[in-house]
């Protein structure tokens, strides 16, 4: 891919797309562009470009004659190049990603010319140019921005420019939706920390969690994209239904911070556990279907320092109890073993509230149990769930807890004990 920028300013131009990634394609010749002094091609002694326009008004106008003259020299060595002569103009029609994908296909060499001061002559855009292109609805003091940005955007579809064609084909754009969220060490910072799903190695997983943020984003960020929106499978379609339910509830908008529990957070830990017993109910899972955990079960939680809450924006949006006795229960593992005989803690009676189902609440749960194990001086962590209870196992895996078998748990009499049990070995934080 050629490209001939004709511009007043050749030696700014050059000094930016000379640089990095389009640098080091340029002196592999995987690309070759070129920026033009335009003044070096006026008939005018004073080296004149411009001139007042007729019938009056603001500014100058450059002139067809030192443009004409450039686009010939340019021309000269383009003898068999599929060529495309492209004015950056605020009356062109918008660029997109899909034009950078049609100037990459369509073209081996590009001029892009750059206008300035009140535009050019009319005559020479009659004459030479081939279409008009625009940044946006904005104007600039002149096209140079605008020439690099689509030189940029263009040159990077060229193979080899880029280490992979995956590293532009899963950008923002590519295929009508904005990118998905990215993310580097450290794996916490200023209270934020990465999603646990990234970091779990569940390819899978992570594919599908990314094109859900694709789809969210772009809803949220660029509506009129996600309206021109067209599904391209059925797993497309799986995730706007699961977005749409998920629309209504409240979104966190800032990090969740952990808390241990006092007495008075008692009616609000009791109001998410009736929730959380409703849920379990309508999905015929047999757990938390009695008495228990009630206040009584709480209050001792707090007095033992095992209890927490999750706080968002001043509002309690979950809680979670977590203790470092060892559980009898654990030594009667079956179908499987515990991989480590370490200090432990274990994750018990942990809930969200409904209106952050579906926000990440859960996942952050998981974490602030984690980093308040760490407190505890612990790095193993151990938990149960209800052997029917699929939402909070999904969880579990996502967040890296692996499945070591089944155990019986007492704590409900009357109702299923068999539990499936997990466990995770903390990291070292990085």
């Amino acid at each position: 891919m050629r490209i001939d920028i004709l511009t007043l300013f050749p030696d700014t131009v050059g000094a930016v797309l000379h640089e990095s990634i389009l640098g080091r394609a340029a002196k592999k010749g995987i690309v070759e562009i070129n920026c033009i002094q335009i003044r070096d091609f006026t008939e005018n002694k004073q080296k004149q470009v411009d001139d007042y326009p007729y019938g009056g008004g603001f500014g100058c106008v450059m002139m067809a004659q030192p443009l004409k003259s450039c686009l010939d020299h340019v021309m000269e060595s383009a003898e068999g190049l599929r060529s495309r002569v492209i004015y950056l103009s605020p009356q062109g029609r918008p660029y997109t990603q899909e034009t950078a994908k049609r100037l990459r296909r369509d073209y081996d060499h590009l001029v892009l010319v750059c206008g300035h001061y009140e535009g050019v002559d009319e005559r020479f855009i009659e004459a030479c140019v081939d279409e008009e292109i625009s940044l946006g609805d904005f104007v600039l003091t002149g096209g140079e921005i605008a020439a690099m940005a689509v030189a940029d955007s263009v040159c990077r579809l060229v193979p080899g420019v880029l280490a992979d064609e995956q590293c532009y084909t899963g950008e923002s754009h590519w295929d009508g939706l904005l990118e998905y969220p990215q993310y580097t060490r450290p794996e916490s910072w200023e209270g934020r920390a990465v999603p646990e799903i990234l970091l779990n190695g569940d390819h899978a997983r992570i594919e599908r969690w990314r094109r859900k943020e694709q789809l969210r984003r772009t809803r949220d960020k660029r509506p009129d994209m996600f309206a021109a929106f067209e599904p391209q499978s059925d797993e497309d379609r799986a995730l706007l239904k699961e977005l749409e339910k998920e629309r209504g509830r409240k979104q966190l908008t800032e990090p969740v911070s952990c808390r241990a529990a006092v007495s008075g957070d008692i009616p609000r830990i009791l109001e998410i556990t009736e929730d959380a017993r409703a849920g379990l109910r309508r999905f015929h899972i047999d757990q938390w279907q009695g008495a228990y955990p009630d206040a009584a079960r709480f209050l001792e939680d707090i007095r033992l320092g095992q209890c927490f809450v999750l706080e968002h924006a001043g509002d309690t949006a979950g809680f979670f109890v977590l203790s470092t006795e060892p559980q009898p229960e654990y030594d009667a593992i079956t179908d499987g073993r515990w991989s480590a005989e370490l200090p432990y803690c274990t994750l018990h009676r942990a809930a969200i509230a409904k209106e952050y189902r579906g926000s990440g609440a859960s996942g952050a749960l998981i974490r602030c149990a984690e980093e308040q194990a760490r407190a505890f001086g612990r790095k193993y962590i151990r938990v149960d769930t209800h052997r029917k209870n699929k939402p909070m196992q999904t969880l579990l895996r996502e967040s890296g807890y692996r499945y070591r078998g089944n155990i019986l748990v007492d704590s409900e009499p009357g109702h299923d004990p068999h539990r499936q049990a997990f466990e995770k070995i903390l990291k070292d934080k990085k």
